[in-house]
């Protein structure tokens, strides 16, 4: 996972925000316009365009524009990025909390 490391990373700062995680969650549900999105969030519309960018600049959501209307798009991959991480986080710390109990719970264990 090191490899990602900088991919990562961006990932997290993005999720960081409130808004952007918003914006995740809604488009959880489905594309949706620009307009749309930002009628859920209490700022103007350039200061939301703005986490839209960091959202798209750290991968985690795609536009396309048809016309005058912009549509924000999920792009679950990216997601997987995270999952991953957090499969290997919880693997590392189930084998360490399995010794734990092992070494706990069998006497043969604490003998050497």
């Amino acid at each position: 996972m090191a490899q990602y490391s900088a991919q990562l990373d961006g990932v997290f700062v993005a999720l960081a925000d409130p808004t952007r995680r918003g914006v995740i969650r809604r488009l959880g549900h489905g594309p949706t316009s620009v307009g749309d999105l930002a009628r859920d969030f209490p700022m103007t519309l350039p200061s939301f365009m703005k986490h839209l960018r960091t959202l798209e600049s750290n991968g985690l959501i795609r536009t396309a524009k048809s016309g005058r209307v912009r549509t924000c798009v999920l792009n679950r991959e990216r997601l997987a990025l995270v999952d991953g991480w957090l499969a290997e986080q919880r693997r590392i710390w189930e084998e360490r909390t399995d010794r734990l109990e092992s070494l706990v719970t069998d006497p043969k264990e604490n003998q050497q």
